[in-house]
């Protein structure tokens, strides 16, 4: 199999993988420099960099870091000693770099303009966007040309749709509370978790969701997790800059700027 066809097959789907290249290597080994392994997103890999309980370290840590989108070099000593039960005797060393492919997804809930503009802000700097509403008119082409995909379903629906997948950027922007509540308790009751979280609205409007949301068992630690206001405060009043507001705060979640 060639891995890189690989990757661009992978990256069509929007799935995240992982490239595990062995960068150096001392003594006896049995992989060697250059030697790649693909790792998917569910455990699955093509090519290989020796096998064995190294390969294992290796996939795990392949796993670890697509949901970090974090890259790591892994090194490897070879003997008995630092593997007992794995009857290793070559004693050689090994190093592993491993890279993270990563098109983080940002799921909009809501086809109005302001959806319009963080779609289109989005997709500039990298992620794949789903735009999602509950009327035909705002779910197609014309309505969103920078949107990768457009679903038009009942918001509950689309919620519970996109709940598995766990990592995943998600933006509530309906035409009301009511349609913004909706989607919160669908993600809730689904388990959704999601890597980043936002709502549009005032703090008036979230006492006022939240509150309602409290009433019908949404569990206060899943609310915690919601931003809202959402977006980093620059004082945005345009749809545009309401954008930047908000695809800076997910650029500065997924690039672990708060920490």
């Amino acid at each position: 199999m060639n891995l890189y066809s690989e990757i661009l097959r992978i990256q069509e789907t929007g799935e995240p993988c992982a490239l595990c290249t062995i960068v150096k290597t001392a003594g006896s080994t049995p992989g060697k420099e250059m030697m790649k392994m693909l790792v998917r997103k569910d455990g699955s890999f093509a090519g290989t960099v020796g096998g064995g309980c190294l390969e294992a370290e290796v996939l795990e840590a392949a796993l670890a870091s697509m949901g970090d989108e974090r890259a790591r070099t892994l090194e490897f000593s070879l003997n008995e000693r630092d593997y007992p039960d794995s009857g290793l005797l070559c004693g050689g060393k090994v190093e592993v770099f491993v890279e993270p492919i990563v098109e983080p997804q940002l799921y909009v809930f809501g086809g109005g303009h302001i959806s319009r503009a963080i779609a289109r802000v989005a997709s500039m700097v990298g992620f794949r966007v789903t735009v999602g509403d509950d009327r035909d008119p705002f779910t197609t082409e014309a309505a969103h040309p920078d949107a990768h995909e457009r679903v038009c379903a009942e918001f509950a629906a689309q919620a519970k749709a996109i709940a598995p997948a766990d990592g995943a950027y998600l933006v509530v922007v309906t035409r009301g509370h009511q349609g913004d509540a909706e989607v919160l308790r669908a993600l809730h009751d689904s388990g959704c978790h999601p890597r980043y979280l936002g709502m549009i609205g005032s703090r008036s409007k979230k006492a006022q969701v939240f509150a309602e949301l409290e009433r019908n068992g949404v569990a206060p630690d899943f609310l915690e997790r919601v931003r809202t206001p959402m977006g980093l405060p620059i004082g945005a009043r345009t749809h545009e800059e309401i954008a930047v507001s908000v695809v800076a705060e997910m650029i500065a979640v997924r690039r672990s700027a708060e920490d």
